[in-house]
């Protein structure tokens, strides 16, 4: 089987009810164990930035890491990592946005993206899309001009990408 012929949702596995009921968690661990599926991954996600001019890749905390490392690496960019408030171990900043009940923050180091350096935010997974947009907002706030969002997976029915505020998003699996 060529790598084009690969089909990296056979690698994705369906966990009902995870993690709390009427849930269906899109698990991508048998996906990292698998060496060539995860290969061919990075490379169809990094793929269409190779000649983007990207600096940095912002990984979304914690599965995103998984994904943005290697791209970084593809694309000889730096790698930022985004967290969940209170993770980072140096001066930070952070934008805080709404959930469901409640809201959460966003952090990553003050250093991280310069003024003016082009982005691609990497995470594994797109549903509603409060976590990204934030942290899209968390790379324009540090003057980077974000290029693009991609993801190994998005859930269509979530609309998760309409509040992006990026003309650019790709995603390689869609449910």
């Amino acid at each position: 089987m060529t790598d084009s012929e690969f089909d990296l949702k056979s690698l994705i596995r369906d966990v009902p009810d995870f993690p709390k009921p009427g849930i269906v968690f899109k698990d991508l661990t048998p996906l990292l164990a698998d060496a060539q599926g995860f290969r061919i991954a990075i490379d169809r996600l990094a793929a269409p930035f190779v000649d983007a001019g990207i600096q940095k890749v912002v990984g979304i905390e914690s599965r995103g890491f998984f994904l943005a490392g290697p791209i970084a690496l593809a694309l000889g960019a730096g790698l930022v990592i985004v967290r969940k408030a209170g993770k980072l171990p140096w001066k930070t900043q952070g934008v805080t946005y709404d959930l469901e009940y409640g809201s959460d923050t966003v952090e990553m180091h003050t250093d991280s993206v310069a003024d003016g350096e082009r982005v691609l935010i990497v995470d594994d997974l797109i549903a509603t899309g409060g976590t990204c947009a934030a942290t899209v907002r968390l790379a324009q706030d540090a003057g980077g001009g974000v290029v693009a969002c991609a993801f190994l997976v998005e859930l269509d029915f979530l609309e998760g990408r309409a509040k992006l505020g990026v003309e650019r998003v790709h995603s390689l699996l869609h449910y």
